[in-house]
């Protein structure tokens, strides 16, 4: 990963959800939402508070996560699509 997120931001990469239903049904790419899971690529130090003291994110390289359907800003790097956003949008872990 070329890129280094500051402070309490998170690279994700989104994780493509199934093109079928359970009946079987296929979804076209124009009916489909983008995902809201992701995986963890590369995470800040952690949130600097009032007093200059950094505390450590709970989010760590390598988690799935669950995130909010506007949170983030997409970003291209290599031809790759990921996301950036805070930690306080992440809504929670998926625990494996």
């Amino acid at each position: 990963m070329k890129i280094r997120p500051l402070y309490d931001r998170l690279v994700v990469r989104r994780i493509e959800s199934q093109e079928t239903t359970a009946s079987g049904i296929i979804i076209p790419d124009s009916a489909k939402e983008k995902p809201q899971e992701a995986e963890v690529v590369a995470a800040g130090r952690g949130k600097r508070l009032e007093d200059g003291n950094v505390t450590p994110l709970d989010v760590k390289v390598g988690d799935r996560i669950l995130f909010g359907k506007y949170s983030g800003s997409d970003i291209t790097i290599d031809g790759e699509e990921f996301l950036i956003l805070r930690e306080d949008e992440v809504l929670g872990i998926i625990e494996k």
